[in-house]
């Protein structure tokens, strides 16, 4: 993805994409979890919706946050043991190029 997947907002609703924005930074700070933790989690969950883009963009973030690759795999371990077989096809999809 070349652009923020929002940018349409940035003429269309500045006020809604700000708002957005700030939520994401409030919800991705250092905590009780680490980033890279919080990111994880988002992963996940995008992987359990089939959201392939959502996965490979959330563990790169979650990776520049020091997460590493065994973290990323026990995360979809915890994916698949909720929500099935679907979730580890739609990651294996979203990080052939990332590993």
């Amino acid at each position: 993805m070349s652009q923020h997947p929002l940018k349409v907002f940035e003429k269309l609703d500045p006020e809604l994409l700000n708002a957005v924005l700030q939520s994401d930074t409030f919800t991705f700070t250092d905590g009780a979890l680490p980033k890279k933790f919080k990111l994880l989690i988002a992963m996940a969950l995008d992987a359990s919706i089939g959201a392939a883009n959502g996965v490979k963009s959330l563990t790169a973030q979650a990776m520049a946050a020091g997460a590493t690759k065994e973290e990323v795999a026990e995360a979809l371990r915890v994916t698949l043991y909720i929500r099935g077989a679907s979730t580890i096809f739609t990651a294996a999809h979203a990080l052939e190029d990332v590993f």
